[in-house]
């Protein structure tokens, strides 16, 4: 649905009536680059048909947004910009990354943004530019590039989120790891994919668009688009540094639990040899035969029971010796 929609002239805030009108006025007599900007929230096929009509977009990006779950990306359809974002909220109860879209069309006079799932919404984006209507007053591409910043701003706060989160499975790994479960490690790491399928798209399609050499916008707005690539060259490496550790974690902690079962392993084998010598002993004395040794001997039963204490014990100090217990 349409959750907002407002013409701004020199900056400022006005109302905005039907669409085609509105944007055939501001194509004849807008002065500067006023525009229009409408925000839509989950469209249905219908309601962004409505707004598709009214704007001319591209078949192609068009079928894009009717889809959904698109790739980072930026392109260009004649003279509109066609803008996919992956927007990621983190979930401090469960440590997950919920992933959302904004997909953005830049064109003649207008700027249309459409939102799904409910990471990062755009209403706080536009409050904070209306309160600057010298940046408002700079057309759509400052305002697309608002959106962005307050995206890969997000993307900078998920960061630490994870950046702590492995920390704390380094030290329950490292610690005991019993504490941890591989689950764990392993959940961490898709989250990290996730972050990564969002982040890096994004920055090549940034630095391929809005680049030095990029004729889309002016050199003023690039020097802003560059100040995103660094956050988002900053984010990049440390994700892709959490993708080694996570993954030298989780071998660490595997091995540690391979450790672990083999030392269980070696007490059982050990207590099983402690327990087999007197079963071997009380199983020979135990056959009954009519001519056997020590059979009629009145110390007979003390020997054979010292004799299995003397073994258990000089088992019993072996194996301590040998650490096996």
């Amino acid at each position: 649905m349409i959750v907002d929609q407002a013409k701004y002239v020199d900056g400022v805030r006005q109302p905005c009536g039907d669409l085609s009108d509105e944007l055939a006025l501001l194509r004849t007599h807008g002065a500067g680059p006023d525009f229009l900007w409408i925000g839509l929230n989950d469209p249905t096929s219908a309601e962004f048909d409505l707004v598709r009509s009214e704007l001319d977009l591209h078949p192609l990006a068009v079928e894009d947004v009717l889809k959904g779950k698109q790739r980072a990306k930026i392109e260009r359809y004649d003279d509109t910009l066609f803008v996919v974002l992956k927007t990621l909220r983190y979930e401090e109860e469960t440590s997950d990354i919920e992933t959302g879209e904004i997909m953005a069309f830049v064109g003649d006079r207008f700027l249309l943004t459409i939102r799904r799932g409910d990471a990062a919404p755009l209403h706080g984006v536009r409050l904070t530019l209306e309160k600057d209507p010298s940046a408002l007053a700079a057309g759509p591409q400052v305002a697309l590039y608002a959106i962005i910043d307050r995206i890969v701003d997000s993307y900078l706060v998920i960061d630490d989120e994870l950046g702590r989160d492995l920390e704390g499975i380094e030290e329950g790994v490292f610690k005991d790891a019993d504490t941890i479960a591989s689950q764990t490690i392993y959940n961490l790491k898709r989250e990290v994919l996730e972050f990564k399928r969002a982040a890096i798209p994004l920055a090549r399609a940034v630095q391929l668009s809005f680049g030095p050499s990029s004729s889309l916008v002016d050199n003023e707005t690039k020097l802003l688009y560059r100040d995103v690539s660094d956050h988002l060259s900053r984010v990049i490496d440390h994700i892709e540094s959490y993708d080694r550790l996570l993954t030298d974690v989780l071998h660490a902690h595997l091995a540690r639990v391979g450790v672990r079962q083999n030392e269980d392993m070696r007490k059982i084998s050990a207590w099983v040899a402690i327990a087999a010598m007197p079963t071997m002993i009380a199983g020979i004395y135990g056959m009954n035969f009519e001519h056997m040794p020590e059979l009629g001997w009145t110390y007979g039963y003390p020997m054979a029971l010292l004799l299995m204490a003397t073994v258990c014990g000089m088992l019993y100090r072996a194996f301590r010796r040998s650490g096996w217990l």
